[in-house]
């Protein structure tokens, strides 16, 4: 075995107590980079979470659209547990430099299936700005787990993952006027972009959504 995908979890808050959900998530997640290290194997991809970014924005972004630089506010135990796992990634990488571990912030993950309901949030901006209308396909996250397997470089690093638009028929414009005014815009948010920006992971991964919504 060369490589470890860690995508075992409470897949977010809510599935169980507090102190149970952190003490699963972290402690599953440094047995995994422990073993890891202990077996020779180099190359570690770990699901991280978009909810590190301040989900459910109750407080409004620092900017956007939101992305890899922005300072970490984890609102739940679920969300505190995903920054335990990348700093002790960050250390298990200190303490091997061959080690590369990579952190994936999935947006939420979504199946065709789901696409049915999307029209139905149209009607209020509200129901989905918790995570700034954004979602992945899971075929598109299946993809981001084997780009990052591939990616040559050791050490730690994350990435935002999430499809290249959002869940709204709405514009980008609508949306943040309503919801966030007074954030400040960074760059062009393009009609129905991602606010979660994904410009990382694609330049330095060559991640490229294939599935979305619009097209199902």
């Amino acid at each position: 075995m060369d490589a470890v995908v860690h995508l075992a979890a409470f897949p977010g808050p809510g599935n169980a107590t507090n102190a149970a959900t952190l003490a699963n998530n972290v402690v599953g997640t440094y047995n995994v980079f422990a073993a890891a290290r202990a077996t020779g194997i180099h190359n570690v991809v770990f699901a991280s979470s978009e909810t590190v970014l301040g989900l459910p924005f109750d407080e409004p972004p620092p900017y956007l659209p939101v992305d890899e630089d922005v300072p970490l506010r984890p609102e739940t135990s679920y969300s505190l547990g995903k920054v335990l796992d990348e700093e002790m990634a960050r250390q298990f990488c200190r303490w091997d430099p061959e080690l590369k571990i990579i952190g994936l912030r999935f947006s939420n993950v979504m199946e065709p299936a789901d696409y049915a309901q999307f029209p139905s949030w149209n009607d209020d901006v509200s129901i989905r700005k918790w995570n700034l209308w954004s979602y992945i396909d899971a075929r598109d996250g299946a993809q981001a787990v084997r780009r990052a397997l591939e990616h040559d470089a050791p050490g730690m690093d994350v990435f935002i993952v999430a499809n290249a638009d959002t869940v709204m028929s709405r514009p980008n414009e609508e949306l943040v006027r309503t919801v966030f005014p007074g954030v400040p815009i960074r760059r062009p948010l393009g009609e129905h972009d991602t606010l979660l920006s994904i410009e990382k992971a694609r330049r330095v991964l060559g991640y490229a959504p294939q599935h979305g919504w619009r097209g199902a």
